[in-house]
């Protein structure tokens, strides 16, 4: 596999061409001794039950995988919280206002945006909202609907990590 940082051929620090793979995680330039490591973006993923168990799922309006399923997620923004980055991404994805986020696992994750292959952990939360009833797909879900658990089809799910993901809260959550 081509190393994560190949794209990158100049230091982003002096602008050398002499910015050169250092070991599996960084490269480093030649010239003014900047090493830069490629670490994973922080993302989110939200599993929100309404009173009757259902699970909130998304349809993805955006590539990858547009028109699969999805859950309510995405990237953290800087200066964020895990917690803090769930509860904004299900506002902007869903309307829905956050009251609880509790931490379940991380799962690593490739998600190829613009063409670029971006390296994520993914986060996946609990989440306890206000309201169940009030909600409506925006921001990049086409659609967002409650799905009763017993009827999920993981592989209806677009994204590697939320399929894997999803199996293990579903595994737990069935028994």
């Amino acid at each position: 596999m081509e190393h994560p940082l190949s794209l990158f051929r100049y230091c982003p620090k002096c602008g050398s061409p002499r910015f050169e793979v250092h070991n599996g995680k960084s490269k480093h330039c030649a010239d003014c001794g900047f090493t830069y490591y490629f670490n994973p973006s922080s993302a989110t993923v939200a599993l929100i039950l309404n009173e009757h168990g259902e699970l909130l799922v998304c349809r993805r309006g955006k590539e990858p995988a547009k028109g699969t399923l999805d859950l309510p997620g995405g990237f953290v923004d800087m200066f964020e919280t895990g917690e803090e980055g769930v509860a904004r991404e299900v506002k902007e994805e869903t309307g829905l206002d956050v009251q609880q986020a509790d931490y379940l696992f991380s799962l690593p994750n490739l998600y190829l945006y613009s063409g670029f292959l971006v390296h994520t952990l993914d986060m996946f939360f609990r989440c306890r909202v206000a309201d169940t009833s009030h909600f409506r797909a925006m921001d990049d879900a086409a659609d967002a609907f409650f799905i009763p658990l017993r009827d999920i089809r993981t592989e209806d799910f677009g994204l590697e990590s939320v399929r894997k993901g999803l199996g293990l809260f579903l595994e737990k959550e069935l028994r």
